[in-house]
């Protein structure tokens, strides 16, 4: 089990409160990935928020005008996140996670993690802003690896 140490390592929960991030750490759960195995793929149900703990998740994204994805990001230093979907409407995930290596994942469902940032709405305000900051890097991202396609 994660313990409150290790999940304010993470950028999206440092700082954030002791009595929070142990209420985090009660509905985390860890699991482990081969390579070659999808954690999540584009336009599924998204309802969970993921974190490396370690090895490598590619993100690609399948283009109508290609037969193959296109990667447009990495997931490959510990305690980053990925599956931001999940706390953002319309909760669908806008890319596959297919793991490049065998890893492991700290995995929160998405419900539950939103009703701990009502509970610390200023905590929960941080978080937020930090998702928004990943979400541009990720569009960033995107936008440079389609216009490499082109």
């Amino acid at each position: 089990m994660i313990n409150t140490d290790t999940l304010s390592q993470f950028t999206l929960f440092n700082g954030l409160p002791e009595s929070l991030l142990m209420e985090i750490t009660a509905i985390s759960t860890e699991a482990a990935y081969k390579i070659g195995d999808f954690v999540f793929k584009e336009g599924e149900k998204a309802d969970k928020l993921h974190f490396l703990l370690n090895g490598s998740v590619a993100l690609r994204v399948k283009l109508t005008s290609r037969p193959d994805s296109v990667t447009v990001s990495f997931v490959s230093t510990p305690y980053q996140s990925f599956g931001w979907s999940g706390v953002v409407a319309p909760f669908h995930y806008t890319s596959s996670a297919e793991c490049d290596e065998d890893s492991n994942l700290l995995i929160i469902p998405a419900g539950p993690f939103m009703a701990l940032l009502e509970k610390y709405p200023e905590a929960g305000f941080q978080v937020m802003k930090r998702i928004a900051e990943i979400i541009a890097d990720r569009l960033r991202n995107s936008r440079q690896a389609l216009l490499k396609t082109m």
